[in-house]
């Protein structure tokens, strides 16, 4: 039974969403993923989609392409630090920018974002009292589908300032409550490689609207 149905409403306008899309795609030939076509649309739509109704307000992050991430309508925050730090450096440019006590992540890259992703998150870190909920699909974590508390900030400014660049390694420097969704495994299924993007895009176009 989803965690929505037991739990009572979080508080959605103190939350802002972050869909990270500032990397640099490797393995899908360097092209912008959140830019590539999927089911006839480019692939950070559906994830706006399904994170829009979750939350207060929406950022995204990006390193290229800025103005056609900037059509949809929110806000787009380039990288603070240079070189394609990775993940944690889009999550520091966003808290710097943000005005709620929360932000949740999801990266560009996963077109089936569980509608309740935001609601589990929020209910696990108030329950552990932590700095940080991670979503897991019940094997392991899955470190991009993140809900921060806003003054973690300067705590990952640090670690990164000093080095650091993992997201399993920072996690180990913070009190952090995991979100178990075995229940929905295909929020965490990412569109890395054109066999995967042809198969997603099917499906996507046999069940269309809200999952």
């Amino acid at each position: 039974m989803p965690r929505s149905t037991l739990s009572p409403p979080y508080p959605r306008e103190s939350i802002t969403g972050l869909v990270l899309a500032g990397g640099m795609a490797r393995r899908m030939g360097g092209e912008d993923k959140g830019l590539v076509e999927l089911a006839g649309r480019p692939m950070v739509e559906h994830v706006l989609d399904a994170l829009r109704p979750q939350v207060g307000a929406v950022l995204v992050n990006a390193n290229r392409n800025l103005d056609r991430y900037s059509a949809y309508g929110h806000p787009v925050i380039a990288d603070t630090l240079e070189g394609y730090m990775g993940p944690l450096a889009g999550v520091l440019s966003a808290l710097q920018h943000v005005a709620t006590e929360f932000l949740v992540t999801v990266p560009c890259d996963a077109p089936l974002v569980a509608r309740d992703l935001v609601d589990r998150l929020y209910h696990a870190c108030i329950a552990a009292d932590a700095d940080l909920a991670v979503a897991t699909d019940g094997q392991r974590q899955q470190p991009v589908f993140l809900l921060l508390r806003a003054g973690v900030a300067p705590a990952l400014a640090a670690y990164l300032g000093g080095g650091g660049r993992k997201i399993d390694t920072w996690f180990g420097q913070m009190r952090v409550a995991e979100a178990d969704f075995s229940d929905e495994p295909d929020t965490f299924v990412n569109v890395n490689d054109p066999d995967e993007r042809q198969r997603i895009g099917a499906r996507l176009l046999s069940t269309p609207g809200p999952r």
